[in-house]
């Protein structure tokens, strides 16, 4: 139970920082994904396609 828990954690930090990291990369280019519960959960489920998925989402809206 302890070990699922702490793996969830793990995937929720690991995604905030590459949400985090991607935004300090592309911040002179002008692109911005908001760091959220969705983005996270997002990122946290799918991976770098959850986020490729974001930015086509932020291109497209």
């Amino acid at each position: 139970m302890i070990k699922k828990i702490v793996n969830v954690l793990k995937k929720v930090v690991v995604a905030f920082v590459i949400l985090y990291g991607f935004n300090l990369l592309v911040s002179s280019i002008n692109i911005f994904v908001p760091i959220n519960l969705v983005t996270v959960g997002i990122v946290s489920i799918l991976g770098l396609p959850g986020l490729l998925s974001l930015i086509i989402m932020y291109f497209l809206v």
